[in-house]
């Protein structure tokens, strides 16, 4: 089912609001990512508030994240609306170089009912766990989410660009059960234009 992000979010650095909204997103091949590993501030996309939260047996709260070919092993941090970003339509991230997972969407693990979203800022001058993204991240890569219930592996099937204000329709927010979708900011456009890394959980043995 199609679902609309229908939130602003405030980039790290400060700027106003920007609508991460609808469109078709672009395809990049490895070959097309940017060489250097300089990020600035990114925007992360947020839940829409007329989708709550989901109950989903068997599956549990990421805490932890490790993706070592982007140098990434973070601790996982919940992100959920206070009422007032609810009833604004607007949603600021903490300013912090952390991993946030989107409460009101998926968690990930066996009995997963939607998709996973683990979001945050890549910063230009300043340390992130997100800044290795955009010119390290590949097809195939994997990476391991941490719950309670024990480490999930995923492998990455896909990286496209997004700008920020064709976001807002995109196949991103369909509801894919057990996929994880990772989002902060491309570096070949600082303030334009999201990076999105879309993977899907390994069999368990």
């Amino acid at each position: 089912m199609r679902r609309k992000a229908v939130l602003s979010l405030v980039g790290a650095a400060g700027l106003a609001a920007a609508i991460l909204g609808g469109g078709s997103a672009q395809t990049r091949s490895p070959e097309a990512l940017p060489q250097s590993s300089l990020s600035a501030a990114a925007e992360a996309p947020s839940p829409s508030v007329e989708h709550g939260p989901l109950q989903e047996a068997a599956a549990s709260q990421p805490v932890h994240i490790a993706y070592p070919a982007v140098e990434m092993d973070q601790a996982v941090l919940p992100l959920s609306l206070t009422e007032q970003e609810a009833s604004l339509g607007s949603l600021v991230p903490p300013p912090t170089p952390d991993a946030y997972w989107l409460t009101p969407y998926g968690t990930p693990g066996p009995g997963s009912t939607n998709t996973t979203y683990i979001v945050g800022h890549s910063w230009e001058g300043r340390p992130s766990p997100f800044n290795g993204i955009s010119s390290r991240a590949q097809p195939g890569d994997r990476l391991t989410v941490s719950t309670a219930q024990g480490p999930l592996v995923f492998t990455v099937d896909e990286i496209t660009t997004e700008y920020k204000d064709t976001l807002r329709d995109s196949a991103i927010w369909d509801r894919v059960p057990g996929r994880l979708v990772l989002i902060t900011r491309f570096t070949e456009d600082l303030w334009g234009t999201n990076i999105i890394i879309q993977a899907s959980p390994l069999p368990s043995d």
